[in-house]
């Protein structure tokens, strides 16, 4: 399911929106769980800068690698005043935002993915977002919730990542035996399933409902949090049938 681009790009405001409300008030040097050698600080400037990032490029219609630490201001403000720091995260949402609504979906341009259009960029910081978003909520308790059809997408988009990433794979190691299966099922949204198959290379995937060597099923937010490693795989509110091993696997080799 891909969204139109107006949608991601409200969707970057919203999101950016959310972190900062979770961040205000909180110990900014506190440590983030899902990212351990990162604080909430770090968290925040990471996605701050990302935002920078894709907004330079997306702006310049770089088609050419351009390098993060050429962006201006993308190290976050001087000091630790947390008024400075939701500012300046604000300012980059916004920016981000109004420079991809004006760009449209086909301007020419970089990604690590490759030549790629703007509408790339739209949606990888709406997720790019999103999902730090819950590493903030679950540093600080904070509920999660997300529009169902941005979550059923974000895992779309993972896939695809997961599917360039491994292209790329400095080892081979796999992310489980070839023929495993797995399955997806969102219990709360009508369709939201996917079914991926393991092979000797890589993986396959697609949004079906079959059986599988181990199925993942749930709300779908949470769903989408254990497949994104953001909740552990005994959540309450998940049930895993079948080889809980190959779950496991997937997810501990499952990285960008």
């Amino acid at each position: 399911m891909t969204l139109d681009h107006a949608t991601y790009c409200d969707e970057i405001l919203r999101e950016s929106a959310e972190l900062r409300s979770q961040l205000a008030g909180a110990d900014l040097s506190a440590p983030v769980p899902t990212c351990p050698e990162w604080t909430l600080r770090d968290l925040a400037v990471h996605v701050g800068g990302a935002q920078r990032w894709a907004t330079e490029i997306v702006r310049t219609q770089a088609t050419e690698p351009f390098p993060p630490q050429q962006v201006p201001g993308a190290a976050g403000p001087d000091g630790d005043d947390p008024a400075a720091l939701d500012a300046w995260l604000a300012e980059g949402a916004e920016n981000c935002a109004k420079v991809l609504r004006e760009a449209g979906t086909d301007v020419p341009v970089w990604s690590w993915a490759g030549p790629t259009t703007s509408a790339f960029w739209a949606r990888r910081m709406t997720h790019e977002t999103m999902v730090h978003r819950a590493d903030a909520a679950g540093a600080v308790g904070a509920a999660f919730t997300v529009p169902a059809e941005v979550a059923a997408d974000a895992i779309d988009e993972w896939l695809d990542v997961l599917t360039f990433a491994r292209a790329f794979r400095t080892s081979d190691a796999t992310l489980g035996e070839a023929g495993k299966t797995l399955h997806l099922h969102a219990t709360d949204v009508p369709d939201a399933e996917w079914f991926i198959v393991l092979g000797d290379e890589g993986f396959t995937w697609s949004r079906a409902h079959e059986k599988a060597t181990v199925a993942l099923r749930g709300p779908l937010t949470d769903v989408l949090r254990v497949f994104y490693r953001r909740l552990p795989t005994d959540t309450p509110a998940v049930e895993i049938i079948g080889d809980a091993g190959v779950l496991e696997g997937w997810l501990a080799k499952a990285s960008f």
